[in-house]
């Protein structure tokens, strides 16, 4: 039975009890009080009691007067109790959850479509302009950009070596249609050579360490954010089902259920009680707040930092400016280029050939470089400061459980009679505050030790908001903590901003597009 199936039944209930023969509480026989276990405890038992009687055997609801209640119910009803306070957890967190688990999903389709469509620019970029090689170099440019969603999705590849592959295969396409367009068809061997002189030529000037440049610093940046996302819904479905301590379920016990076997089906707990029960039940839970405030104002950080040639929007949909440049770099050196080359490969045997046509989806075209420019606030930026807007709201999530539960659920309204745990009468006991610290003079609940799956946690924590601070650009330098099976080591990484970078805001071959993310 789920939470709100069960107050739909117990309001019902209730209901059936105001409108019954016995409008008072503290009923001569138990009746309503049967008509409420039942209705809340699944399965049968036996031996309910029809009229009140001495509750001698009772551990938890012990009372001067006679009880509605046996050993069995207490027993059930002590279970019920640990459900029930899951369930009102679970419910406070769902919004939470929600709200990071739909923007984790739309944060990752929309780099998805970003990469899709840098692919397109790409492919878009040699049909249009280097027709003679655009089906050559199709296979290098479709895994460039699969190793680019390896990457930002946490696979354990490397990025130089990527750009590298991708550049190193560019280079005879270049040589062979461009610089020496004579109509030959080289060796496997020759290609090969080219293939391996690129580096040594640099027939594209700086061009290859500007994206390297440019991907390491939006890549990292936007591989990280989701990472920390997921590790936020992970801590989040671990403390929804923590089990709660058997103190804390004799403490529920005493508060929800006890004066029900009173008679009492109508009392709530003063609010005093309910927040010295909820705050010790929920002691462990509140250790993670100062963490999950750190892990939010990190994660603001990161993502306000992600801008200019640390936004991956910006750097992704700008590759095939990049790359025209690079092949236009190697045309303007062609002379030069051609004569080094030939001393490092030698003159390759020329061979007929044709140059295959250009065959690339022009319905492909609508959706690359013929995009109308688009307002600001539908940039990835922006969106990502709204989620970000929308999650500071929960910086204190964890803090402030106990008290929410008791002012939004459990306990009773101001100026209402209430149940203090043995009596509807008020509440004299002293009420302590939140976490661990404060529970030593807790009257209702007896709190011991640590929670190690909560310490876990904590150490998750630690680790991601370690991550995400590393991974903020700052003004001279930020690292990189290497993830993964792949070693140890720490990149820096130059946070310095320069016009080879492309820092310099949008200019007219600047391109982007709309997305959605939701709250």
């Amino acid at each position: 039975m789920d939470a709100r199936t069960w107050r739909a039944g117990f309001r019902g209930l209730l209901l059936l009890a105001l409108l019954g023969p016995t409008p008072s509480e503290g009923a001569e026989t138990c009746e309503e009080v049967r008509k409420l276990f039942q209705g809340r405890i699944a399965g049968a038992v036996k031996g309910l009691p029809d009229s009140p009687r001495a509750g001698a055997d009772l551990q938890v609801c012990i009372a001067e007067k006679p009880t509605c209640c046996t050993r069995k119910m207490e027993e059930r009803y002590q279970i019920a109790a640990r459900q029930d306070l899951q369930q009102a957890l679970q419910t406070s967190s769902s919004a939470l959850k929600l709200l990071i688990s739909r923007n984790a999903a739309a944060f990752q389709e929309t780099l998805e479509t970003l990469i899709k469509q840098a692919e397109n620019y790409t492919s878009i970029l040699f049909c249009n302009t280097y027709r003679n090689m655009a089906l050559e170099v199709v296979a290098s440019i479709q895994e460039f950009f699969t190793n680019v969603g390896l990457y930002l999705f946490g696979a354990d590849v490397n990025l130089e070596e990527f750009v590298n592959r991708f550049f190193d295969s560019l280079f005879p396409l270049v040589y062979n249609h461009l610089i020496n367009p004579s109509m030959t068809e080289r060796s496997l061997e020759d290609t090969e050579c080219l293939r391996m002189a690129r580096r040594q030529v640099s027939p594209f000037g700086n061009v290859p360490k500007r994206v390297k440049g440019q991907m390491g610093r939006s890549l990292l940046p936007s591989r990280t954010f989701l990472q920390a996302l997921n590790l936020g819904i992970e801590v989040i479905n671990t403390t929804d089902h923590l089990h709660f301590s058997k103190e804390c379920g004799r403490a529920l016990l005493r508060m929800h259920y006890c004066p029900l076997c009173q008679g009492l089906i109508l009392s709530k707990p003063c609010m005093g009680y309910c927040l010295n029960v909820a705050r010790g039940c929920f002691a462990h839970m509140a250790e993670l707040n100062p963490h999950w405030h750190a892990y939010i104002r990190s994660l603001e950080e990161l993502s306000d930092a992600m801008h200019g040639t640390y936004d991956v929007e910006h750097v992704l949909l700008n590759f095939h400016l990049l790359v025209n440049d690079a092949v236009r770099q190697a045309h303007l050196n062609g002379q030069k280029l051609s004569e080094q080359v030939n001393k490092i490969c030698g003159r390759p045997i020329t061979m007929p050939t044709q140059n295959p046509r250009c065959s690339f989806d022009p319905s492909k075209e609508k959706h690359g470089m013929k995009i109308s420019p688009r307002n600001g606030e539908e940039s990835l930026a922006n969106r990502r400061k709204e989620f970000i807007n929308s999650l500071r709201l929960y910086r204190s999530f964890y803090g402030s459980l106990a008290d929410q539960l008791c002012i939004n659920e459990l306990a009773a309204g101001d100026g209402m009679p209430c149940w203090n745990g043995e009596a509807v009468q008020s509440y004299t006991q002293r009420v302590v505050g939140g976490g661990m610290k404060a529970q030593s003079g807790n009257p209702e609940v007896k709190v011991k030790g640590t929670d190690p799956v909560i310490n876990q946690i904590i150490d998750k924590l630690r680790h991601v908001i370690q991550l995400l601070q590393g991974r903020s650009p700052k003004p001279d330098k930020w690292e990189v903590l290497q993830l993964g099976s792949g070693g140890g080591t720490v990149e820096q990484v130059s946070g310095d901003c320069d016009d080879e970078d492309g820092c310099g805001g949008s200019g007219s071959g600047e391109v982007k597009r709309r997305l959605q993310i939701t709250n």
